[in-house]
């Protein structure tokens, strides 16, 4: 692996450093390659011998280690890394250690208890962070005009995915049926936990049967439709770079007060870190994480249906925003937390993903051609219109194309793996919204209508 060589100290630059001194210069991520290969070690003797923790602890040791150098690697790829290199390697190397039985039980487990909702549930810790410091971290003009204009955009993306997709695998031999419910659906439902398991209930309940049996039909498409909108969400970070004018570089919508949201961002930019404010930032992303749980119970028991907390938490940031409720020192320690979050974590975390979250099994048994092509239509057709429609709209187009892209992702798993990819981490609030009400939509039209044709 090719590695770079910085030098440090300004007074060395006319000298070539040598033997130990020009190895420690050779990095991977961050680390001097020595030392990330003793740490390496010690966690890979500890996995292999049972002597890893399974609990919080072991599993950031695996994905760090992981994480660290997968990320590292698809950032060096040349091409690779234009379309989402470190994300699709940190993704799907893990998945494809467990798909073929060489990751050790001890590491497995340990990663398990970190990430799953019943035991640390490091996925939504790392969300609500990001959501939380983000929205309170942005421009509040910006934020409301956001929310209010991405609808568009999300409607429309999901009607052309619907028939674009439905046509595609219709011309690849699928039947209308298979193809809007089993390919189509699944892609735009809001991911695992959140859309197919509520979407496989439904088609149990109506078709009968377990609903087990009709997730690993569902789960394939799923993640094949957010292996496509992370490799689009890399190219869109490409166009960016060549063609700044398409891009808001984290905004979503151009403004009138462009110039002085761009001052009060670098004003943002050169604060000096209060790991004391980042502390109150974290109480105060946690709280909020806790109100949406909270809020979304009483309305399941009060009124009979289910908002998710996510959004929930997400309306709740939005409020102290724009209403300036929180001290604006608690808001910049808010977006503190969440740009060390999302800097630190993001390769670590989708290690952790790919290996409990994307079972590659499911995808090997029904992959063909045709399902893939079809796959890929939906997302294409969903991103081309989020561009298009967000351009008419006064939209940056390019981030108005990934968040609509969202919409096809593997929920909070794929909003993170293609907003990393683009390198658009605050637009993780839009992402959400375009992944929970786009995906809870899809999952009560889609259940209402195999009722008439089932």
């Amino acid at each position: 692996m090719e590695m770079k060589s910085h030098t440090s100290d300004p007074e060395s630059n006319n000298q070539k450093p040598s033997g130990f001194n020009k190895i420690m210069e050779w990095k991977v991520g961050v680390m001097p390659l020595p030392v990330y290969i003793v740490l390496a070690i010690i966690v890979l003797i500890a996995a292999y011998t049972n002597q890893l923790p399974t609990d919080m602890i072991g599993g950031f040791a695996v994905i760090m280690v992981l994480g660290v150098l997968l990320g590292d690697i698809g950032q060096r790829i040349p091409y690779f890394n234009s379309i989402g290199g470190p994300a699709i390697l940190s993704l799907f190397v893990p998945s494809m250690l467990v798909f073929f039985g060489t990751l050790s039980t001890s590491a497995y487990d340990a990663v398990d208890q970190l990430m799953t909702s019943d035991h640390s549930n490091f996925l939504y810790f790392y969300i609500a962070c990001l959501v939380v410091g983000s929205i309170l971290g942005m421009n509040r003009t910006v934020l409301i005009q956001g929310f209010i204009r991405m609808f568009i955009p999300l409607v429309t993306g999901t009607i052309a995915a619907v028939t674009v997709g439905t046509l595609v695998g219709m011309l690849f031999g699928y039947s209308m049926h298979h193809t809007f419910f089993y390919i189509v659906v699944p892609i735009i439902a809001g991911g695992i936990g959140e859309g197919i398991l509520p979407l496989s209930a439904g088609y149990a309940g109506v078709l009968g049967g377990d609903a087990s049996t009709y997730i690993s039909q569902l789960v394939p498409a799923a993640i094949i439709g957010n292996v496509c909108a992370i490799i689009i969400a890399g190219l869109m970070k490409k166009l960016g770079e060549k063609r700044p004018e398409l891009a808001g570089h984290d905004k979503l919508v151009r403004s009138n007060k462009g110039d002085k949201v761009l001052e009060a961002a670098k004003e943002s930019s050169t604060k000096a870190i209060d790991f004391s404010l980042m502390g109150a930032g974290l109480l105060v992303a946690m709280s909020l994480f806790v109100l949406g749980r909270v809020v979304e119970h009483w309305i399941h028991v009060v009124a009979g249906f289910t908002l998710s907390g996510a959004i929930i938490m997400i309306i709740a940031a939005t409020i102290i925003k724009s209403g300036n409720l929180l001290p604006a020192k608690l808001q910049t320690g808010a977006q503190q937390l969440y740009k060390f979050v999302s800097t630190a974590f993001t390769w670590p975390l989708m290690v952790g993903l790919g290996i409990v979250f994307i079972p590659l099994e499911d995808v090997a048994s029904v992959f063909t051609i045709g399902f893939a092509v079809t796959c890929a239509s939906v997302v294409i057709a969903m991103a081309a219109t989020g561009y298009f429609v967000g351009k008419l709209m006064n939209m940056y187009p390019v981030e108005a194309c990934i968040v609509t892209a969202c919409h096809s992702g593997l929920g909070g798993t794929g909003d993170v793996a293609i907003l990393s990819a683009s390198g658009r981490m605050a637009l993780m609030p839009f992402a959400q919204i375009s992944t929970r009400l786009g995906g809870a939509a899809t999952v009560i039209g889609a259940t209402a209508l195999m009722h008439f044709f089932g």
